[in-house]
């Protein structure tokens, strides 16, 4: 028998990010959670949102979780750091209904616990450093702990035009990290502040070496969505989990990306255009 608690529940998981770097954070989710519907929406027609006013980041936010809303979504995650930092608040005011939940809150958990020295890295948007959200959530968890910000904007550019890997890649990491990651005082802990970030993850190895612990906030989101949904008696119950794709802009280019997270879509995964 179909209960409305039952239809309830069996809403999907909406994401929202400003491109192609939420697909790590929804690639975590589905792994976490493979019962669950996925409904994944990248405003790539207007990325990066990491050099953009607090005030643009917020509007644009608040206008992809609109479009969420609508669609039908019990729960919603910004899965973009910079959202997070600056719309999460806002976000969460204009559906008190719904939970909403960021990536750095659970990200800065994880770094406080991962570094054994204290000393920790956060590379990040040019708008989330300017946040201080990382190093306030860091501090809160480890009052003792050093936190280093480095904006890293062309990392976000490597990543979405599928340039993750390479020499490229490797001498930017290097270029952008490589000095706090060396010497006496070196960093032991390298957080992964924006969801492109993970793809340039064996680059930033490279450049790095076998030193730094990186910590990936994808995970952690992943297990806080969990526990949520099993608080609020909200997980899915049946077996039909779908994933959903929706972009602003380029949406053969997307489905190319989100058929590497999400194999058993196809090599050519259908992807919708909206506009905002």
């Amino acid at each position: 028998m179909i209960t409305l608690k039952s239809q309830q529940n069996a809403l999907p998981v909406g994401i929202f990010d400003s491109g192609i770097g939420g697909l790590t954070v929804a690639a975590a989710l589905r792994r976490r959670l493979p019962g669950e519907s996925l409904l994944y929406l990248g405003d790539v027609a207007r990325l990066p949102y990491g050099t953009k006013s607090p005030e643009t980041v917020i509007r644009y936010a608040l206008q992809g979780a609109d479009y969420l809303r609508g669609q039908g979504v019990k729960m919603l995650v910004l899965a973009c750091n910079t959202a997070s930092a600056h719309a999460l608040v806002a976000v969460r005011d204009r559906f008190p209904d719904l939970p909403v939940i960021g990536v750095v809150e659970d990200g800065a958990a994880l770094a406080a616990k991962a570094s054994r020295s204290g000393r920790i890295v956060v590379a990040a948007t040019e708008g989330t450093c300017a946040s201080g959200a990382f190093p306030k959530a860091i501090l809160a968890h480890r009052p003792d702990a050093r936190v280093a910000q480095v904006a890293c904007p062309m990392f976000v550019a490597l990543a979405e035009e599928g340039m993750e890997t390479g020499p490229i890649a490797e001498e930017m990491a290097k270029s952008y990290l490589g000095a706090l990651f060396t010497g006496d005082q070196a960093a032991d802990c390298l957080v992964l502040g924006c969801t492109h970030f993970p793809l340039l993850r064996p680059a930033m190895r490279a450049a790095l070496g076998d030193g730094p612990v990186f910590v990936d906030c994808a995970d952690a989101v992943a297990e806080e969505v969990a526990r949520v949904l099993a608080a609020r008696d909200l997980t899915a119950t049946g077996g039909d989990a779908r994933v959903r794709l929706v972009t602003t802009d380029g949406p053969h280019r997307f489905a190319k990306m989100a058929a590497r997270f999400f194999p058993e879509l196809g090599p050519d995964p259908a992807v919708e255009m909206v506009d905002l």
